[in-house]
């Protein structure tokens, strides 16, 4: 049984692996075609029809772009659709929710000092917040307000902000901000699959009948477009800052969150700017390292004001860790071995916060990481980093024994 942890975490590695490459195919896509619509060219020679052209030059050839806005005359023989990028994207990224915080859910997903829910209960939860995203998005896209889009913009990032909070109200720090990553995420992935990827399959049906195509569709396409355009960023942050403790680690997350949204908006405002030859508004990079301070401060807070408080019970789905007859000679090497970086307050020179959120001070957190010590310290040598505390072959197979003697007592 003890080598599923080492099958399951090879599995979780693959599926982040598959994501990350996904992930890369359409944000490239997505940032190279608002880039191209962006610095689209009007000029009297174009063909009817035609919006607007681009030269472009890379890899040793040049390339010739012009876009049409409904159609052009005649459908040409080849077509390529760019969506399986955002499909596969959604669905590796929902492989990682399953595997690392729906299988762990007791560690990684719930906080009983912040809900004290069972597992099948937070994962219902989970899920529900992702379809209740798609639906609230769309029913405001669809409103009378989905005509401003600007103001809509407003409206969504109101709602974005309440799920930062309301996150962090029933799952942990780390859970909260990936959370907050799959809902935009998913938002922006329905965006293709929902309303982009059909209103352009009405306009090509349009055009092999013989009809003229409604350019409202392409008009709407654009709008989910540019609601992707600026979310992508923001959307990244929360996918890597599970790795970052600073970031989620702290009563003020959800604030930092909001923020988080905000630097999304300015850094891609430049870069659209930019494209469009409208000027370098370097007063976006000004207000991103301002807003970025503020993150920085957020995340250090003191904690008399943010009323963080310690827990040091073991919760019942690690008893059999914090029973075993070696915890005792475990829980000696962890507090000599590991306890400088991983404490409330690291004791190592440039450590200031616990390595991934990682505190490892009393039984109940020993016991609840388990798992992360025996493949980081025991089946691996990854931790100590360099083994700068001297970790010893007989230390680590201290550890080996430890969980999986535990994990075959459970067993029988």
């Amino acid at each position: 049984m003890y080598e599923y942890a080492i099958a399951w975490e090879w599995l979780a590695f693959a599926a982040r692996w598959f994501h990350v490459v996904t992930a890369i195919a359409w944000i490239g896509s997505s940032f190279y075609f608002i880039a191209l619509d962006l610095g689209l060219v009007k000029r009297p020679h174009l063909p009817p029809g035609a919006y607007g052209e681009e030269w472009q030059v890379h890899g040793g050839g040049f390339y010739h772009i012009q876009k049409y806005l409904v159609a052009p005359a005649q459908m040409p023989e080849h077509l390529t659709w760019f969506k399986y990028e955002s499909y596969f994207t959604w669905i590796s990224g929902f492989l990682m929710l399953c595997i690392v915080y729906y299988g762990g859910a007791d560690l990684f997903l719930i906080d009983r000092h912040v809900l004290d829910i069972s597992p099948p209960v937070a994962i219902l939860i989970s899920l529900a917040s992702l379809a209740f995203g798609w639906i609230v998005y769309d029913l405001l896209c669809k409103s009378p307000l989905g005509r401003n889009t600007w103001g809509l913009m407003a409206v969504l990032y109101v709602v974005l902000v309440f799920m930062a909070w309301g996150y962090t109200q029933l799952f942990t720090g780390r859970a909260a901000f990936l959370h907050l990553g799959a809902f935009t995420a998913t938002i922006m992935s329905a965006n293709v699959f929902m309303i982009i990827i059909p209103n352009q399959k009405i306009v090509v049906a349009d055009l092999i009948a013989g009809r003229t195509p409604d350019p409202k569709y392409g008009q709407i396409a654009k709008q989910r477009s540019l609601h992707n355009n600026y979310l992508t960023l923001p959307v990244i942050f929360f996918m890597l800052s599970n790795h970052y403790p600073l970031a989620f680690g702290t009563a003020f997350n959800w604030v930092i969150a909001a923020l988080v949204f905000l630097m999304g908006v300015t850094i891609r405002h430049w870069f659209n700017t930019t494209h469009a030859r409208k000027g370098r508004p370097t007063w976006t990079w000004i207000v991103t390292v301002i807003l970025f301070i503020l993150i920085m401060w957020f995340s250090t807070v003191p904690t008399q004001l943010t009323g963080e408080t310690d827990a040091a019970a073991v919760a019942p789905a690690f008893q059999q860790f914090a029973g075993n007859p070696h915890f005792p000679a475990v829980k000696q090497l962890v507090s000599t071995r590991c306890s400088m970086c991983h404490a409330a307050e690291p004791a190592y020179e440039g450590v200031v916060r616990p390595p991934k959120g990682v505190i490892l001070e009393n039984d109940a957190e020993i016991a609840a990481h388990a798992r992360e010590i025996y493949i980081q310290a025991g089946r691996s040598h990854a931790m100590p980093p360099g083994n700068v505390t001297d970790i010893t072959p007989d230390e680590r197979r201290l550890l080996v024994a430890w969980f999986e003697s535990a994990v075959e007592g459970k067993k029988q």
